[in-house]
């Protein structure tokens, strides 16, 4: 997997991710695209409600609340969209999102979701490979990266957030969700093929960071460090970085 991954990540990790994350499960878009309007909202909900509030407010819901007002007008590119469910958050309280993904089906249901909630400030980028990001703008306000640039080897995803950082000027922030050197070291320092089986699901790769390790991604571009934490029992980590350079 470790060879396959390398050779051709997108299909490799495209394999995997049309099933996301939703609340206590994890659910194929594409079998979610087969419900109704109504059904399908419903089910959203449930799965939006299941990730953000009683015991997953400290996972996810802490910064649902934190940011919604922060983002508000701000123009944010969301990567590794998922079911939206920060995305779609952000865009009901005014953020202007551009959901960015690898999985059409992702997207479609994404698509779908913001039409019956009326959400007309969004756009659309399916990501077949990094040069698929070319066509979207260079003014981004905020590039969101939540645990989706993680499930790939690091030289592959710093090619990517090189092409990601295209689209965010001086003065733009990035903010990204990781998994912590002190959850790999507890969780038995396995090679990251195998932790990705362990953490994600069946994912084909996870691997760790940290502050000098984002920076190291992200560089030559320099960022200023606005929050930096990990949470959740070292579970994650959290980047709010503003771009300097």
């Amino acid at each position: 997997m470790e060879k396959m991954i390398h050779r051709d990540p997108f299909s490799t990790l495209r394999e995997k991710w049309s099933e996301v994350p939703a609340g206590q499960e994890r659910i194929s878009t594409q079998y979610l695209l087969d419900f109704s309007e109504d059904k399908l909202l419903e089910k959203w909900q449930a799965i939006h409600s299941q990730a953000t509030i009683g015991p997953a407010f400290n996972v996810r819901g802490w910064y649902h609340l934190l940011y919604k007002d922060i983002l508000r007008g701000k123009k944010v590119m969301d990567v590794g969209s998922g079911l939206g469910i920060d995305g779609i958050t952000f865009a009901q309280h005014g953020a202007r999102m551009t959901f960015v993904d690898i999985v059409e089906s992702n997207l479609t249901l994404i698509k779908r979701i913001c039409r019956i909630l009326n959400l007309t400030q969004v756009d659309f980028c399916y990501m077949e490979d990094t040069s698929s990001l070319s066509t979207l703008p260079n003014d981004y306000d905020v590039i969101w990266c939540q645990g989706s640039l993680l499930n790939a080897p690091f030289e592959i995803i710093h090619a990517e957030a090189q092409e990601l950082l295209k689209h965010l000027p001086v003065g733009g922030r990035w903010i990204e969700l990781t998994y912590p050197k002190e959850r790999w070291v507890r969780e038995g320092k396995m090679p990251f093929e195998q932790w990705g089986e362990k953490t994600d699901g069946g994912a084909p790769w996870v691997e760790w960071y940290d502050l000098e390790k984002l920076m190291h991604r992200l560089s030559p571009a320099e960022f200023d460090v606005i929050i930096h934490f990990n949470f959740h029992n070292n579970d994650f980590n959290w980047f709010d970085l503003l771009r300097k350079q």
